[in-house]
């Protein structure tokens, strides 16, 4: 399989449209597209607790459940600066200073996954073909979820919306110690290869990955013993990954997304733009909290339009986003609160279980 064409057969106006507005809206508001203080100081914020609480569990070893309960702590903190910092930092929107969004991006190394890795497999092959078959990974869990109707029903399917919960536990260890890997050596990201790596990104890989394994394994282990250490990097990482699974598939595999399949000539029928709206859902987008801790990843629709601006401004463009959206006569997806998508998600899987 080689990688679909966007084709806009129509002539739709609406992709520049947007474009136009949006530009105007910074424009006419004097106002940056990265981030500002308040994008800062969370980034500061998450990282001071993480760190904090990392000292303190490792080197003054609190009762056990108190060191577990930092442990969950920790967990929901891996996710937030996943969410906050390194998603901005990896598109480019964190700030203006080129110097800091890399920092920001590549600050997930610190976190166990590859920064590189996530680069190539979420801004290439993620946000240019999402939701379609065969090449965007996000949607490639097979063989335990079938998780579009083009893909191949196995009779454990029938079970999926039960064990999917335990599953995505897994995502973070699965990052860790396997996806990475994969990628690195198979040279591709699904069926899309990955750029050559120069001299440098190949050290900047393992000494992230080494660096990882000494500060969060071996030294733990030094300091606390293996049983304490196991409790507790179980207990951060698989409360992470549920976290981190839950908020990614709420804004793709849910009942009232598309998954486009090409046509004979590997054409998709619609423009970029229509794809990605038609393919993504937005949740919970007036629970202040909910947005605040995943970085505006529950403005899907204007991160996957607008992946290069900071998400502090997706609550405004938004307006200017549906507005059009309605003009043009195309649905903007979005459940009004998270328990609605996460519904919405069981019940996807449960169709895609028995359909």
């Amino acid at each position: 399989m080689v990688t679909p064409k966007f084709r806009n057969p129509n002539g739709s106006t609406f992709h520049q449209e947007l474009k136009t507005r949006v530009n105007n809206y910074f424009i006419e508001n004097k106002k940056e597209s990265t981030g500002n203080f308040s994008l800062y100081f969370k980034a500061v914020l998450f990282w001071s607790l993480y760190i904090t609480l990392f000292v303190h569990v490792v080197f003054f070893t609190p009762a056990p459940w108190i060191a577990i309960l930092e442990c969950l702590v920790m967990g929901g903190l891996t996710s937030a600066i996943g969410f906050n910092v390194m998603h901005d930092g990896g598109h480019g929107s964190f700030s203006n200073n080129k110097v800091w969004n890399k920092i920001a991006a590549y600050s997930v190394n610190a976190l166990g996954a590859s920064g590189l890795m996530w680069s190539i497999k979420h801004n290439i092959v993620h946000h240019t073909y999402t939701n379609i078959d065969g090449v965007d990974d996000d949607i490639e869990i097979k063989p335990l979820l079938r998780l579009c109707p083009t893909q191949k029903k196995l009779p454990i399917h029938r079970f999926q919306h039960i064990y999917v919960w335990l599953l995505y536990t897994l995502l973070l260890i699965v990052w860790i110690f396997g996806s990475d890997y994969k990628k690195y050596f198979r040279k591709k990201v699904g069926i899309v290869p990955i750029r050559k790596l120069s001299a440098f990104d190949h050290f900047a890989f393992w000494a992230a990955k080494i660096g990882y394994y000494l500060l969060m394994i071996a030294l733990p282990i030094y300091m606390v013993g293996f049983l304490s250490w196991l409790v507790g990097f179980l207990t951060l990482t698989m409360f992470s990954g549920l976290i981190l699974s839950v908020v990614f598939q709420l804004a793709h595999t849910v009942e009232e997304t598309a998954f486009p399949t090409p046509a004979a000539n590997n054409d998709i029928e619609n423009e970029w733009a229509i794809h990605q709206v038609q393919t993504t859902a937005n949740f919970a987008t007036k629970n202040k909290l909910i947005c605040w801790l995943v970085g505006g990843l529950n403005f899907q629709i204007e991160h996957h339009l607008f992946p290069k601006i900071s998400h502090i401004h997706y609550p405004e463009i938004s307006k200017i986003i549906k507005s059009t959206c309605e003009e043009f006569n195309i649905k903007y997806i979005e459940y009004k609160h998270m328990r609605d998508a996460i519904m919405s998600h069981s019940s996807y899987l449960r169709k895609m279980g028995v359909a």
